[in-house]
């Protein structure tokens, strides 16, 4: 699989499933625009691409997808240095305040949620398709939303994070419609359970709650999702996975879990 001289801007790229995205699309021969608020860990990464990878070009920019200036401003200078962008990753993502219900929640948690996960995929997409995509009419843009964006799941505590869910699903099917005329495709990618940061920070980094939510089967790995990404990137302009579910084959709804998997299949 190759995505030999196209160009790629990942959010939220200085860890987890974005880094993992970001190291899979190198493998496949993308240049990289690589976004995070972390400096020194995007730094770091980017190094390390160009120097593993000597064909591609890796740049980054430091922002807070919530913030449109810095977004836009990083963008613009982007497409400045490295020229137009072929693939956008919409995949930075915050989830916080588990196991809280809704009514517990602080204001400003319900804020930064919103910010990250709503205004975050928005104004990077705005600024791409303005300062890139629609003059060219072509790419390719992937909303890394979550299977939980169409089904409740069955705890508490997250009740904004799978709303924002929702909401990017929404907004991909309405920016894929509104694209018409164009060839620039709108995807979905559903993330079942991963096992990470992420869902480590979903618990507040609670050990006990987290080993208790992964008991008995394998969950996903970062780059089990980043390589359902690049897939899903492959397929010829004719065609679009519109949306893909990756889910752990023990995760058979977000009600319903195989905790016998491991003990099954000898794991």
């Amino acid at each position: 699989m190759t995505l030999n001289g196209q160009t790629a801007l990942v959010t939220g790229a200085s860890m987890g499933i974005g880094e993992a995205t970001a190291r899979a699309l190198a493998k496949a021969g993308a240049n990289l625009i690589l976004v995070s608020r972390s400096e020194d860990k995007l730094a770091k990464l980017t190094a390390e691409l160009n120097s593993q990878y000597p064909q591609i070009k890796a740049i980054y920019r430091t922002a807070d997808v919530g913030n449109y200036e810095e977004v836009d401003a990083a963008v613009e200078s982007s497409v400045e240095e490295i020229g137009g962008i072929d693939i956008l990753i919409n995949n930075a993502g915050l989830a916080i305040g588990a196991p809280k219900a809704f009514h517990e929640l602080k204001i400003s948690e319900i804020l930064t949620m919103n910010s990250t996960n709503i205004n975050g995929p928005m104004f990077v997409t705005h600024s791409v398709l303005n300062r890139s995509m629609l003059s060219r009419k072509s790419g390719t843009i992937v909303n890394v939303t979550s299977v939980t964006g169409l089904e409740v799941p069955p705890f508490t505590g997250e009740a904004v994070y799978h709303s924002n869910k929702a909401a990017q699903e929404g907004f991909t099917n309405s920016l894929r419609n509104e694209l018409c005329g164009t060839n620039i495709r709108v995807l979905a990618l559903r993330p079942g359970v991963v096992a990470g940061h992420f869902h480590a920070q979903r618990v507040g980094n609670d050990q006990a709650q987290y080993d208790e939510f992964l008991n008995g089967y394998i969950p996903l790995l970062a780059d089990d999702v980043a390589q359902a990404a690049v897939y899903m990137l492959n397929q010829p302009l004719n065609i679009s996975v519109k949306a893909l579910d990756v889910v752990p084959s023990a995760q058979r709804s977000l009600t319903v879990f195989d905790r016998k998997w491991n003990e099954r299949n000898g794991n």
